[in-house]
């Protein structure tokens, strides 16, 4: 019984420990590593405020704060515990929490102020007690684990904003201070470290609206419900570039400037607040930016990429400025000023006193990086003066020219025209100059000098150049008395030629140029080529003769046609007087000597017969020259002399002269015809007996011809005997006996036949002797076969092959039986009709 008692005991005690365990079990809550627990009262606790949505401490709801990782005990019935898991936020993310329950945010206000103690929203009891407002919160949570109750807070993942290299961000706040009455963008505060502290940036005064600062290339944790963040790629300025920029924002620019003031210290327009804060104006800037890349931002600075200017070998650049000072009045150029660098610093420019409008100073070849919005350039060739020609300078801007003068007085150190500052300097004056150009290249000014090319001025062998001045001293009238009397035939008180001067006045020099090249200025002197050689004026009906052959009337009524030619000179020393008096070769001969020589011959004509002139040609030929040379004389120059080259008198003048001298002339003709006959006569004579010595010379050289062959003969035939004499006497005998007769008979046949030639050549001739020759030796050569006369094959047209070749040779050979001979030689031939 005792057992049973025992037992019954410890059941007792065992009923009463499973409601126990069932409460102990209930009342733990087991939380994991990556878990949170959220926690609500449901019972014995007092009531949330109105408006509330998560209860704090005794308060009945779901509780502010949640059980972290571990063992936690709750009374079951009163507390209920829902697990959740940790809030991770990755490296490329952000957290943007939103809260569902605080206090309300003030009127005009976005985001909800920052409280401290909640342990990046970990801890919502004290997130609410510190006084957390509801709705987005400008803090955010950087990557990591995060025990953050989702009843209270709302959270979303954002991503790292990135800036690469080659960009910037622009940004745009959505919450802050106004921004300033007319400004466009907010003013720079410190401390929001590139606006990812958003509390620090409102607490600084930071502005709503679009941003003065960027955000340079990196990482950023930034809050995109405050900042709006616009990616822009960084201003490059490439080699050979420029950057003009223009403000959107600043001061105004004062009063008559179209650029704004240069400010220190904005880093090349990349810290717009330092720009602003410096006073810088709004508007184009005088400041460009060189090669390189800018973090500018594109809102506030607008920035348009130009070309480098580049001025190649041979150009001159022109410079107009769009800002400055105001060009003096009276003149055409700004002045030149110092320090500006060829025009890349606008702003030396500027503050040197630099004049709007074109510039006096000019770009040579080279790169240059110049404001093309503060400076207009211009690209002209440069004056190129070649060889055998000169340049002739207008200056467009100087002092005015005298009242009498046309080409401006010179000037020095102006650099042949390079320098117009010099130029200017040194008052040089406006209008034609008389220093010229000589071949080369000039970077000249073009807005200031005007270049003319011309040609040299070339004066050849056999001629002078004389010089007409338009500038210099008026000559006194002493001179001019004394000029005259020098001159021949001339008296001081006519004063001939008075404007032939000295070197240095005005006038026509007295001292001529002599053969050579001369950079002349053509507007200052002007030359005039005289020809000092012998000058040829023809009056004659060719084509390329300068006057018609000259028509007077003779005594006796007869038109006469003289053509004339005239032949003068001018003295190299009377070259200036003849220029003054007549002006040109060309007037002289037009206007002088063409009326005077027309005149003179007519004056002769008409005091002789139209014959009578014409066979008197020499007397007035000597006439014309030595009027010619006197009144040319007057003129100075030198007729070498007049010569008449023909004569026509009229035709029907002329028949009877010609039919007189043609009967004369006749009579002579027949008078040396009939001498010429008689002598034709005798020398036929003579002909006849040198036709016969050819015959006589030949027979002559035949009997030499026999005589030799004689004795050669002989000679052969003793040659023979005495050979044979060697072979023994009686022999010898013999032979001798045989070789006399031989040689009596050869002797004899010699005789004969040379006696036979002799006789044949009196009677018959040379030539008939030869003929029967030839017809012996080609009768042999046919008898023995050596020449075939017959054909194997005849062709006839008609008859008997006998009437044409045998005929032929019938006539050939005379005296020779042809019949026979063919029947020696064989058969006729075959005869074809």
């Amino acid at each position: 019984m005792p057992l049973l008692d025992v037992a019954l005991q410890n059941g007792g005690y065992l009923i009463l420990l499973i409601p126990v365990v069932i409460l102990i079990y209930q009342s733990v809550v087991i939380v994991g590593g990556n878990e949170i627990a959220l926690i609500e009262r449901r019972w014995f606790g007092s009531k949330m405020p109105q408006g509330r949505v998560v209860a704090l401490g005794n308060e009945v709801g779901i509780q502010a704060r949640t059980l972290g990782p571990g063992l936690h005990f709750l009374i079951p019935f009163i507390y209920l515990a829902t697990k959740s898991m940790f809030t991770e936020i990755l490296e490329n993310e952000i957290g943007l929490i939103e809260s569902v329950d605080g206090s309300s945010i003030p009127a005009g206000r976005i985001f909800a102020a920052v409280v401290a103690g909640h342990n990046s929203f970990q801890d919502g009891e004290a997130f609410i007690r510190n006084g957390g407002q509801k709705g987005p919160q400008i803090e955010i949570l950087p990557p990591g684990k995060y025990r953050i109750n989702p009843y209270l807070f709302k959270l979303t993942k954002g991503h790292v904003t990135e800036i690469k290299d080659s960009e910037i961000g622009i940004v745009e706040s959505v919450d802050g201070a106004a921004i300033q009455e007319g400004k466009i963008f907010a003013q720079a505060v410190e401390g929001h470290e590139s606006f990812q502290n958003g509390d620090a940036f409102i607490k600084n005064g930071g502005q709503k609206g679009p941003q003065i600062e960027i955000i340079p290339p990196g990482n950023y944790r930034i809050n995109p419900y405050l900042f709006k963040v616009t990616k822009s790629m960084a201003t490059k300025i490439s080699e050979g570039e420029i950057g003009l920029v223009e403000s959107a924002d600043g001061a105004a620019i004062p009063a008559g400037h179209i650029f704004a003031t240069v400010v220190p210290g904005h880093n090349a327009f990349q810290s717009g607040q330092d720009f602003i804060t410096s006073g810088g104006q709004k508007g184009p800037q005088t400041e460009i930016l060189p090669p390189g890349v800018y973090r500018i931002h594109p809102n506030l600075f607008k920035v348009t990429k130009a070309a480098a200017v580049v001025i190649a070998k041979g150009e001159v650049g022109m410079v107009t400025a769009q800002d400055g000072a105001p060009i003096p009045m009276g003149r055409l150029l700004a002045q030149s000023v110092t320090g500006h660098s060829n025009y890349e610093n606008g702003e030396a420019f500027l503050k040197n006193g630099g004049q709007k409008g074109p510039q006096i100073d000019v770009l040579l070849p080279g790169t240059y990086r110049i404001n093309l919005n503060l400076f207009n350039i211009q690209i002209a060739p440069a004056a190129v003066v070649e060889a055998n020609k000169i340049g002739l300078v207008t200056a467009l801007d100087g002092i005015p020219l005298p009242e009498r003068e046309y080409v401006a007085c010179p000037v020095v150190g102006h650099n042949d025209y390079q320098d117009g500052s010099a130029f200017l300097t040194k008052q040089g004056q406006r209008g034609p100059q008389l220093d010229v150009l000589r071949p080369g290249t000039y970077y000249i000014n073009p807005f200031m000098f005007s270049v003319a090319i011309d040609d040299v001025a070339v004066i050849e062998r056999g001629q002078v150049g004389v010089i007409v001045s338009n500038v210099g001293e008026d000559p006194t009238e002493e001179m001019k008395k004394r000029l005259g009397s020098t001159q021949a035939g001339a008296s001081i008180e006519e004063g001939k030629e008075k404007y032939v001067v000295p070197k240095g006045f005005r006038g026509i020099q007295e001292e001529v140029a002599g053969p050579g090249r001369y950079y002349l200025n053509r507007r200052a002197f002007m030359a005039y080529i005289i020809d000092t050689t012998n000058i040829t004026i023809d009056w004659d009906d060719q084509e390329d003769t300068r006057f018609d052959q000259l028509t007077v009337i003779s005594k006796d009524g007869f038109p006469i046609q003289v053509a004339v030619k005239v032949v003068i000179r001018v003295r190299p020393d009377q070259a200036p007087y003849m220029v003054a008096k007549v002006g040109s070769i060309d007037n002289l001969i037009q206007h002088v000597i063409h009326p005077m020589i027309d005149s003179s011959f007519r004056n002769q004509a008409s005091t002789a017969s139209a014959m009578n002139f014409l066979q008197s040609r020499s007397e007035e030929q000597t006439k014309a020259e030595t009027r010619a040379r006197v009144d040319l004389e007057k003129y100075h120059v030198e007729c070498v002399s007049v010569l008449i080259c023909q004569i026509k008198l009229p035709e029907d003048l002329m028949q009877t002269q010609t039919k007189r001298i043609i009967a004369e002339q006749q009579q002579e003709m027949y008078k040396m015809e009939q001498k010429s006959q008689a002598e034709r006569t005798e020398m036929e004579k003579m002909r006849a007996t040198a036709d016969q010595q050819p015959t006589l010379v030949a027979s002559e050289i035949a009997v030499k011809v026999a005589t030799q062959k004689k004795t050669e003969m002989i000679t052969l035939a003793e040659g023979t005997a005495e050979a044979k004499a060697l072979e023994g006497t009686g022999e010898g005998k013999r032979l001798k006996a045989i070789g006399d007769g031989e040689a009596s008979k050869i002797a004899a046949i010699g005789e004969a036949t040379a006696q036979a030639y002799s006789k044949q050549q009196e009677a018959i001739g040379e030539e008939a002797i030869k003929q029967i020759k030839i017809v012996e030796l080609i009768a042999t050569a046919i008898e023995n076969g050596k020449i075939k006369i017959v054909p194997d094959v005849l062709v006839s047209g008609g008859g008997t092959a006998g009437d044409g070749l045998m005929g032929q040779l019938a006539r050939l050979l005379p005296g020779i039986d042809l019949n026979a001979m063919l029947k020696k030689q064989g058969a006729a031939p075959e005869i074809k009709g």
